[in-house]
């Protein structure tokens, strides 16, 4: 897991580090020293921690005159032993809705196992979102992952399955991604 880096190629867009609307303005990453992991793998040292001890992310993009961002995690999802929603809910979720961000777009593909809890933290996100015009959108997530979201119906705060499963959005800028995204959240909500 060490190798898998968040993805790079817009850093000359966007970095959360030297935004100071982001909850992770001023964070520094060593490009050496290995210091999260995910149980006893270790994951590389761009990956951001929020307060969950299984589940790291790292803010891609965040666009506050469109009200979006871009969310890469990596790790075990966890609500049941780590109420990882809770941390993700208040500590990152919140600063961005406080700066305009109402919608989400959750890049999956790293995480490996999601473990439910109480949904509370997701009808809240969704009912703010909603409220603002926005809503909650998971790409690339894995088919057993989406599954578990599902049984937990979670599905009906987060917009996910058929065309969002395997986006090809790394081929995309930015803006590309949100009107994909935004094109099947229209289809489902219409």
């Amino acid at each position: 897991m060490h190798a898998i880096e968040p993805y790079f190629n817009w850093r000359h867009l966007y970095t959360a580090e030297e935004d100071p609307r982001s909850p992770f303005h001023g964070s520094e990453h060593s490009e050496f020293e290995f210091e999260n992991a995910v149980y006893d793998h270790a994951i590389h040292p761009q990956w951001d921690p929020f307060g969950s001890s299984t589940l790291y992310l790292k803010v891609l993009f965040a666009d506050y005159e469109e009200g979006f961002a871009v969310i890469e995690f990596i790790g075990e999802w966890n609500d049941l032993l780590h109420n990882d929603i809770m941390y993700l809910k208040r500590d990152v979720v919140e600063p961005m809705l406080a700066e305009s961000i109402h919608k989400f777009i959750l890049i999956g593909a790293s995480v490996l196992n999601f473990h439910a809890g109480e949904e509370d933290y997701y009808a809240e996100w969704f009912d703010e979102v909603t409220d603002a015009g926005g809503w909650i959108a998971l790409v690339n997530f894995l088919p057993h992952v989406r599954e578990d979201l599902k049984a937990a119906d979670l599905d009906q705060y987060l917009i996910f399955g058929g065309k969002l499963d395997d986006l090809a959005w790394r081929s995309m800028e930015p803006d590309e991604l949100l009107a994909r995204v935004e094109a099947q959240v229209m289809r489902r909500l219409g």
